[in-house]
C-alpha cells in the first residue's frame, strides 16, 4: 500500500497536468481534446481512489474477521 502522502501527491500531480493540458488546448481551439483530457484525469483518480478504498476495506475485514 502506498504512503498516505504519496497518494495525495500522485492526484495533485495529475490535476495541475490535466490543468495545463486543458488550458493549452482551449487556448488552441481543442476544446473537445481539453474535455477528453478532463475525463481521462479523472477517470486516473478515481482508479486510483478506488484502490485506496479497497485496501482500506480488505485492512477493515482482516481487523473484524482476524485474518491475516
Amino acid at each position: 500500500m502506498l504512503n498516505d502522502a504519496t497518494v495525495l501527491f500522485q492526484i495533485a500531480g495529475i490535476g495541475i497536468i490535466v490543468a495545463i493540458i486543458h488550458t493549452i488546448m482551449k487556448q488552441m481551439g481543442k476544446e473537445d481534446i481539453a474535455h477528453l483530457a478532463t475525463v481521462v484525469g479523472f477517470i486516473l483518480v478515481l482508479i486510483i481512489v478506488i484502490n485506496g478504498l479497497a485496501d482500506l476495506f480488505q485492512q477493515i475485514k482482516s481487523v473484524f474477521l482476524f485474518q491475516g
